[in-house]
């Protein structure tokens, strides 16, 4: 990705994620399971942590994987704690695991790339 549009497009990603995480959205699109809430979750933090990791490795920042795990796992958790405060969402301690889990995808993710590359 373009160094020049990777904090644009982590600003407008956190952006879309917090209004989608705070407004009441309707129905989401159904994936035929029982748990499709978590599979979102975990998609959305899965691409929050390459956002988050693409803008941090463009500034060179030494632990970039790291720092971009650190972030997503404590805007998650800040998000899920803000949906206490709302009319329409509540705290599920559920949410929190799945976005761990798309941030581990996404870890994963890196670290094969970095092996099939190198």
């Amino acid at each position: 990705m373009l160094k020049h549009y990777a904090l644009p497009l982590l600003v407008l990603y956190i952006i879309a994620l917090t209004i989608l995480s705070l407004v009441s959205i309707g129905r989401m699109p159904s994936l035929g399971s029982s748990f499709d809430d978590k599979v979102f979750h975990a998609i959305a933090y899965f691409f929050l942590t390459l956002l988050s990791f693409n803008f941090l490795r463009t500034k060179n920042e030494k632990n970039a994987l790291l720092l971009s795990v650190v972030i997503a796992v404590i805007y998650g958790i800040i998000i899920e704690l803000l949906q206490n405060v709302t009319n329409t969402r509540v705290t599920d301690f559920y949410d929190v695991v799945a976005n761990c889990v798309g941030i581990g995808l996404a870890i994963l993710a890196m670290l094969i790339k970095k092996l099939i590359l190198k």
